[in-house]
């Protein structure tokens, strides 16, 4: 079968599987089924109902280098399929183009790698090289859990592999990351993301006495103009500047008569290497106390910033979509975060 047909028929198979976070809907079986005639010996890090995969080829303690590709087989709900062109389960090509719900992110990606693994075996055997002392091992790192909290899939994997003290030397992670064209970015890492709910306390009372009432929506705003307004950092060159957006602000009970007793608020930062967890947060409080403010803060660290400099990888991966489209891709961490973030630690 053609290389470009098998990429196909493989991430027709796995689209047609409804694998909603946290259902597997049997992808990792089915990958499994593939890669096991080639030696690939697996591990199972079920968590919660998530299903979580390690596969490795070759022995990770030899003297080589380990290479892995993670990924993720869940995908996020559909929505109406009557707001669908065709079944999101039911993959079809239409000019020249795949569609089915996880097409992109990332069903294909883990179809392609797949049988690439499974063609360097091909001309490992016709070569008669086996896996020995010095070559390079192989894993995959396949979760169910990276559309949803995240928190029973990619990060248990990697929790059990530094336990035991076992390190990845090389991670390609299959999210879509190009812009305009396939292959015209190449994501070297990622911005942290830290994220607050913030709760200035007033009193609350009829707008009609205001000398009786303490409005924590008008106490609040001139700490919210000066914290929307501040330069974090400059960013490098790998980052652009951090920065912060409100995503959520609630006050009062919905009567127009009532000024509220507390003041809610959500933001988020996406931040640089070039700012830390704790000296964002500690300059945030610097300010709310500076401004008086009764208040509740709650933090979560969603993820920190990564890099992966210039180097072998992205040099090879450079080559490899420069000798397939012809296009110079260009390193970025702009976007999101990806499960990327846990495996940097290990």
């Amino acid at each position: 079968m053609p290389k470009r047909v098998s990429v196909l028929a493989l991430a027709e198979t796995l689209i047609a599987r409804p694998s909603v976070t946290p259902d597997d809907a049997g992808c990792l079986d089915l990958i499994c089924q593939r890669l096991a005639p080639l030696g690939f010996v697996f591990e199972r890090f079920d968590n919660n109902g998530v299903s979580n995969l390690w596969a490795t080829l070759g022995n990770p303690e030899n003297s080589g280098k380990i290479i892995c590709f993670a990924g993720h087989t869940d995908v996020v709900p559909t929505g109406p399929h009557s707001e669908w062109h065709s079944n999101p389960f039911a993959p079809v090509v239409r000019d020249g183009y795949l569609y089915g719900r996880g097409a992109a992110d990332m069903k294909s990606s883990i179809a392609a790698f797949v049988v690439a693994v499974e063609n360097l075996h091909r001309q490992r055997v016709a070569s008669t090289k086996s896996q020995s002392s010095g070559q390079n091992s192989i894993a995959l790192l396949l979760t169910s859990d990276e559309e949803g909290d995240a928190v029973d899939g990619t990060v248990r994997v990697v929790d059990a592999l530094k336990a035991r003290g076992q390190q990845i030397d090389y991670c390609i992670v299959g999210e879509p990351t190009c812009v305009d064209k396939l292959g015209d970015t190449v994501k070297n890492g990622r911005r942290g993301s830290l994220s607050a709910t913030l709760i200035v306390k007033g009193i609350q009372g009829h707008v009609a006495y205001p000398h009786l009432v303490k409005n924590p929506v008008h106490l609040a705003a001139p700490a919210l103009a000066e914290l929307v307004n501040i330069s974090w950092d400059a960013g490098n060159e790998f980052f652009p500047p951090t920065s912060l957006q409100i995503s959520n602000a609630h006050a009062g009970t919905g009567a127009g008569n009532v000024s509220p007793g507390q003041f809610e608020l959500m933001f988020n930062l996406r931040f640089s290497t070039a700012s830390t967890v704790e000296g964002i947060q500690s300059r945030v409080h610097e300010l709310l106390d500076r401004h008086g403010l009764e208040y509740e803060l709650r933090w979560t660290v969603g993820a920190r910033p990564f890099l992966t400099g210039r180097g072998d990888l992205s040099a090879a991966i450079g080559a490899a979509i420069q000798s397939v489209t012809g296009i110079a891709a260009t390193l970025s961490t702009t976007g999101g975060t990806s499960d990327g973030r846990f495996i940097a630690d290990i």
